[in-house]
């Protein structure tokens, strides 16, 4: 069992956290919870490592989903854990996953681009919300936060395994959606969005938490469109 806080895994763990740098150099980033590593497993998503605690072991279901991880695993101990996890209250396993990102489909029918959403809370859901809407592919503008941030990971409940999710210039961006419609949501958008026809091949871009969607974003923009909320929100 690691007891120490200074061990080489450990260290390399908390690294993997806190450094989105590093995170890119090795590739790998940090999953944490028997659900995230559950989906690791029934995708067979290659990891590095495991790590647990004794409590979490004696759970039902963990041997199995360490079995099917096939990676090398270690028990540590509940402060060990603690020091690695980027939770609260940590769920007592941890991995070190893959970047293994899907590949965009050849000719998507939608496409959600984010422009500068900064707030990892923010881009997991959306990352969830886009999984859910059908969304085939997420491209992240230049000033978007890291995808692979622990908070983004933990927001995003898996659907970072399941969507293609790719950091892009925005001339990329202009490239990629050049047959389709893209459309930036706005407060006041000249249409309504049950008013576009979103059969034909379409994007939609969501801009930045304070200050909306910027100039490039229009750039490339058929034109603006609303979703509309309740008042009091």
């Amino acid at each position: 069992m690691i007891t120490s806080p200074t061990n080489a895994k450990v260290k390399y763990v908390r690294r993997l956290q806190s450094d989105r740098r590093f995170r890119k150099k090795e590739n790998c980033f940090v999953v944490e919870g028997s659900r995230w590593l559950g989906d690791l497993a029934a995708m067979s998503h290659p990891c590095q490592l495991v790590l647990y605690t004794q409590s979490w072991r004696e759970n039902e279901g963990s041997e199995d989903i360490l079995q099917q991880l096939g990676a090398p695993s270690q028990a540590v101990s509940d402060e060990v854990m603690a020091l690695m996890s980027d939770t609260v209250t940590p769920p007592g396993v941890l991995a070190v996953a893959e970047m293994a990102a899907r590949p965009f489909p050849p000719a998507p029918s939608f496409l959600l681009i984010l422009d500068q959403i900064t707030n990892p809370g923010n881009l997991g859901t959306m990352l969830r919300t886009a999984a859910a809407a059908g969304v085939e592919g997420v491209l992240l503008s230049p000033g978007c936060v890291d995808a692979y941030n622990p908070k983004v990971v933990r927001g995003s409940m898996g659907a970072l395994l399941r969507l293609p999710v790719q950091a892009a210039e925005w001339e990329q961006i202009a490239n990629l959606t050049a047959k389709m419609d893209v459309w930036v949501a706005t407060a006041n958008g000249e249409k309504s969005y049950t008013a576009v026809n979103w059969q034909k091949p379409a994007a939609l871009i969501i801009g930045n938490e304070a200050n909306g969607p910027g100039a490039e974003a229009h750039h490339i923009a058929a034109g603006t469109t609303a979703i509309p909320m309740h008042a009091a929100t």
